[in-house]
């Protein structure tokens, strides 16, 4: 129930099919919209059912593998109960066909596709067989067949996966919570939900597992509780007490038990911005919870340069104007994030889908940060409003306009944009609104990006 884009439904599907079960997919969307997909289960015998769900396919299945999408109160999925099916989520079954693997998890509001990204790299120059998945993008469902017992797990975690871990009552043995900010609210309904959504991958752990949190978020400062097993805590503000990873002298350190390494030095990252710092700290402190070297650690610092979509720098022109695309940023706070990495002129392209969160921060924020904001989509108006609110208190106005689409949005900052200013999208919203997934708003920025930065460089010679 849910093919997706992101290769869970992918993954399931083939999983099942493979293993010789009669396998039925259905989505709303169309076979259009889901055609990546669609074509990577091409090989596989799949009946479809796209553009609607028919109850009478929920009435007579064995099992029902849901989407992390869908609502855990969805009546065709208390229908398939009701008629006796087993219901499963695609990373419930991987946790049930690798128990003697260990996991290390990483979830967060804002920051968790990097720091598994991160951890993974430090994982494999340590053991080159561990498999890094979940919501990064990957089902590791087929692996979990032949996968040697033993072998590391890096799995990033969405709020959604884990509401399905707590119905499996399972929890990773290291645990990383990058930072939480109000997100998704139009799954949850409230923040208290998201959070105890988040606080899953923490609630099965064990004394000998370990926590990675966040000191410096006002929330996670206070997970500590919640905890069974060991806590490092991280800050990119202070050295906290006990096991910690920390700033000092340049160095990132994580400090457990009675040993203090360093790990890495702040001046070889590659990836802007005091946030990414926090996510090294965190990946840092989980991977030397699992033992990996500190020079494993700091080589795979020194060689990551990020992931697509995620603060990445995609061109610079001539007159060195350059282009980030940060479309990842689905949230005010990522959005946030992205302007504070930045110290000189920057126009920034935000708007999209409207998940109902606050934008008054994010007002703030581009008031301080920014010389121009261009706003598209459901969102532009209420940006613009938070954005004036904020101007009255700081007594500055960055210049505001508004783009029908981010075809405009790119030609209208290629055409203001003056030499050296950082022309950034970071949307702060999710893009369903005008596109499939943020992926595709950003392959879109990344190609326009590409295409304004070579005619500036004509205009400047």
């Amino acid at each position: 129930m849910g093919l997706g884009l992101f290769g869970g439904g992918v993954g399931a599907a083939r999983f099942f099919g493979e293993a010789g079960a009669e396998v039925t997919v259905t989505d709303k969307r169309t076979a259009a919209d889901l055609r990546p997909s669609v074509e990577a289960l091409a090989d596989l015998k799949i009946r479809y059912v796209l553009e609607r769900h028919d109850p009478d396919d929920f009435r007579g299945t064995d099992i029902v593998v849901v989407n992390p999408g869908v609502a855990d109160d969805s009546p065709l999925v208390a229908m398939a109960r009701g008629a006796g099916a087993q219901v499963e989520r695609e990373i419930n079954l991987l946790f049930k066909l690798t128990p003697h693997n260990p996991k290390l998890a990483i979830t967060g509001s804002n920051g968790k596709s990097t720091t598994t990204a991160m951890l993974g790299a430090m994982m494999k120059l340590n053991n080159p067989a561990t498999l890094l998945g979940g919501n990064i993008g990957k089902s590791l469902l087929k692996e979990a067949r032949t996968v040697a017992e033993g072998t590391p797990l890096v799995l990033e975690l969405s709020s959604f996966m884990l509401e399905g871990l707590r119905d499996l009552g399972e929890s990773p043995q290291i645990a990383v919570v990058t930072n939480l900010s109000p997100n998704h609210l139009d799954r949850h309904r409230t923040l208290e939900n998201y959070y105890g959504a988040k606080r899953a991958i923490l609630d099965y752990q064990g004394a000998e597992d370990t926590a990675v949190l966040n000191a410096d978020d006002p929330e996670l400062s206070n997970w500590g509780a919640h905890a069974r097993g060991r806590v490092i805590w991280v800050s990119t503000e202070f050295e906290p007490e006990g096991d910690a990873a920390f700033v000092a002298d340049g160095h990132l350190i994580v400090r457990i038990g009675d040993e203090e390494t360093a790990v890495g030095v702040v001046s070889e990252l590659r990836l802007p911005g005091r946030h990414n710092l926090a996510n090294a700290l965190a990946a840092s402190a989980a991977a030397r919870a699992h033992g990996v070297h500190a020079w494993q650690i700091a080589e795979a610092l020194a060689n990551f340069s990020g992931l697509p979509h995620r603060l990445e720098m995609v061109a610079r022109s001539a007159d060195n104007v350059v282009y980030y695309n940060d479309s990842i940023a689905t949230t005010p706070e990522s959005a946030i994030c992205a302007l504070n990495a930045f110290g000189g002129p920057v126009t920034l392209i935000a708007g999209g889908y409207d998940k109902g969160s606050s934008f008054e921060d994010l007002g703030q924020a581009i008031v301080r940060k920014a010389r121009r904001v261009i706003l598209l989509g459901a969102t532009a108006s209420r940006i613009e409003e938070s954005v004036t609110r904020a101007a009255r208190d700081l007594r500055r106005m960055p210049e505001i306009v508004h783009a029908r689409g981010l075809g405009e949005a790119a030609r209208l900052a290629h055409d203001g944009a003056i030499p050296g200013e950082v022309i950034l999208l970071s949307p702060a919203c999710a893009s369903y609104d005008q596109f499939r997934n943020f992926q595709e708003r950003g392959e879109l920025f990344r190609q326009l990006a590409c295409a304004m930065a070579v005619s500036r460089g004509r205009a400047a010679s």
